[in-house]
């Protein structure tokens, strides 16, 4: 009972954080108390609270999808290369999630926004220059946030009527 409560709330915050824990509560069918104990308790379950807005009104024109292929290295090289582009990848606001992967026959993915095609291409020569001694073959796939045919705009919302499991 009480994973189903968590799970609950957990769905309910993923909806919207922004509500009061009286407002929480009624939408779980529990107490105020019970909202905000269990709400401590998801603190492990939950990275940020925040926003998703509307890119293009603020200003991002292109939302861009960059794959590559990292050159093969020894592990010592891997280490010293990851914790540079970890470093790289954090010191750039515009990218919203980074990863090695597989897949296209590529092993990294850079998911980022930008203002104009312009700034996405000084972006673009930016990354090529501090890494072309680590990676090959980047491609990137271009969404224009202005211009193009959006079917599902980027929310999390949406999980919260997939998430499910144990917590």
């Amino acid at each position: 009972m009480k994973e189903e409560k968590l799970l609950s709330l957990l769905k309910e915050l993923i909806r919207n954080s922004r509500r009061s824990d009286r407002e929480l509560a009624k939408a779980t069918g529990t107490s105020q108390p019970t909202v905000t104990r269990n709400r401590k308790l998801l603190g492990k379950y939950i990275r940020s609270y925040t926003i998703v807005p509307e890119f293009e009104k603020i200003g991002y024109e292109i939302l861009a999808v960059t794959f590559a292929k990292a050159k093969t290295y020894n592990v010592k090289e891997v280490d010293a290369k990851t914790a540079k582009a970890k470093k790289w990848v954090m010191n750039h606001a515009n990218i919203v999630f980074a990863s090695d992967g597989e897949g296209l026959g590529k092993d990294a993915v850079m998911v980022s926004v930008h203002k104009d095609y312009s700034k996405y291409a000084d972006f673009m020569r930016d990354y090529t220059a501090n890494f072309a001694d680590f990676v090959t073959d980047v491609q990137s796939f271009i969404v224009s946030l202005k211009t193009g045919t959006i079917m599902k705009p980027f929310d999390l919302t949406y999980l919260a009527d997939d998430v499910n499991g144990n917590l």
